[in-house]
């Protein structure tokens, strides 16, 4: 029987008995299954969704095959961890995966790598959230305004997670409502705007059809980041061996489910050459207003719900990029200030210094470029520090999945094992297709690998100083 119109398959991967709690007070874990499907699907539908039409404008429609692609990839990677995390509820998430599976260099390595992705993810998000801050401010895009609006958005976020987990979940909550609706009104009455004319021409980038669909895939890519999070947080979540996969399974396949229908949706209604102009960055306002077809209301309501949305993922990653760092310092991989919490109890340190961080990123990315183009490098940058924290994921998967099958024979075997080589595949491509494509200048056309390599060098220090005081990883746990 299916659960609530999810296929068996997917309910026999996260059903999962009750577990005692571990050490950390129960008052620590305030994030229950409908708090922690939030966190999922907060983090997963940000800005990202909303920015992707005027990003891909220069690629085209077909882009929504990169899309249904990515969708795949991130079922998969949502089936990986949602696997891993009923294994392994440790908090840390894919940090903790690599860990346990391959010793602390790799560890650290993954731990530096995500939390490379989240503070840089965040300064996506909000150079995103300021393209429709800026449907009502500073319309002209005058770059300093660009920058003080998007610290605005940075630090807010950071001061609700700074009051408290409670705080946050709440925000969550009511943030991934409101965002909720632009998209499935969307997903649906958009539907019946459409022109298919407007899929023509399908291709209009210089590249072939499948390299033009590899480099959309890489953009899309950001759209999922997130679908680790309640693993990440398993800390902070009450009956994690329980709520964790499912929340992450739900979640995803809520996501992936507008996500596909809008992205039709939105290129239908309005003309690439529409979607590719400047004045255009807010591109589901442009088709709400296209949709009605008079007057700027139904664009203004999009573009106030999006920016809800972007301080729901904001809030969402903020707390993020303060549990990685802190589950590794409680294992010594990082310097101990990470792992104090504050009176409000929560890792302080690495709310601040994580948005600080993305502060720096942005501002950065402004002074270099513009538009769509610094949107873009920060998105391949974090699709790259992202994928090597999942492809580990996946050989932690394949590792302990093939010496189960040695000891137990499991008849899941081959599906967990399908489900991680498909996850690692994709991992590979996102890194592969990465670059800033039809860049005149080199060093704008690799700059996510440029930003990238810098961040993980500022890493290396930083590991041989906690070298010596890192502790063991404890046993896995066998599968269950």
């Amino acid at each position: 029987m299916a659960y609530g119109g999810v296929p068996d398959s997917l309910v026999d991967m996260v059903e999962t008995k009750a577990v005692p709690p571990d050490a950390q007070p129960a008052t620590a874990r305030t994030l229950g299954l409908p708090q922690a499907t939030a966190l999922i699907l907060g983090s997963i539908v940000g800005v990202g969704i909303f920015n992707l039409p005027y990003s891909l404008a220069g690629i085209g429609p077909i882009s929504i095959v990169a899309m249904v692609l990515t969708t795949v990839g991130a079922l998969a990677l949502a089936l990986m961890f949602a696997a891993l995390s009923r294994r392994l509820p440790a908090d840390g998430g894919p940090y903790a995966y690599a860990r346990a599976a391959f010793g602390n260099g790799v560890g650290f390595a993954n731990a530096w790598s995500y939390w490379i992705t989240a503070w840089a993810g965040n300064a996506a998000i909000v150079t995103g959230w300021v393209f429709y801050v800026e449907h009502f401010v500073n319309k002209d895009g005058v770059r300093i305004w660009s920058i003080v609006i998007a610290l605005i958005g940075l630090w807010i976020p950071a001061a609700i997670n700074l009051s408290g987990v409670k705080n946050m979940g709440t925000v969550q909550v009511w943030t991934t409502v409101i965002k909720f609706i632009p998209l499935v009104i969307m997903a649906t009455v958009g539907l019946l705007f459409i022109s298919t004319a407007n899929y023509t021409p399908w291709n209009v980038s210089e590249q072939s059809n499948l390299s033009a669909i590899g480099s959309a895939m890489a953009i899309c890519l950001f759209s999922y980041l997130g679908v680790e999070t309640a693993a990440v947080a398993a800390a902070k979540v009450r009956d994690p061996e329980r709520n964790i996969p499912r929340a992450t399974v739900f979640g995803t396949l809520a996501s992936a489910a507008v996500y596909l229908l809008s992205m039709v949706a939105v290129f239908g209604i309005v003309p690439t050459s529409e979607l590719a102009k400047d004045e255009n960055k807010a591109s589901y306002s442009i088709a709400a207003n296209t949709m009605v077809g008079s007057g700027h209301w139904a664009g203004d309501l999009v573009a106030l719900a999006v920016i809800v949305s972007g301080i729901g993922a904001l809030n969402g990653w903020t707390m993020i990029c303060a549990e990685m760092p802190y589950a590794a310092a409680k294992d010594g991989l990082f310097p101990t200030a990470f792992g104090r919490m504050s009176s409000r109890q929560v890792p302080a340190v690495g709310i601040i210094a994580s948005t600080v961080l993305a502060s720096v990123a942005m501002v950065v990315s402004y002074l270099g470029t513009s538009g769509a183009t610094v949107f873009n490098t920060l998105v391949l940058m974090t699709g790259i520090t992202a994928a090597v924290p999942y492809g580990f994921s996946a050989l932690a998967q394949l590792k302990w999945r093939w010496h189960d099958h040695r000891e137990l024979h499991t008849p899941r075997f081959a599906r967990d094992a399908a489900v991680a080589v498909l996850a690692l595949f994709f991992s590979i491509l996102f890194i592969w297709y990465s670059r800033n494509t039809g860049q005149e200048h080199w060093y704008v056309t690799w700059g996510p690998f440029l930003m990238a390599g810098a961040a993980f060098l500022i890493g290396i220090p930083v590991y041989l100083a906690m070298r010596s005081r890192m502790t063991q990883p404890a046993p896995v746990p066998p599968y269950r």
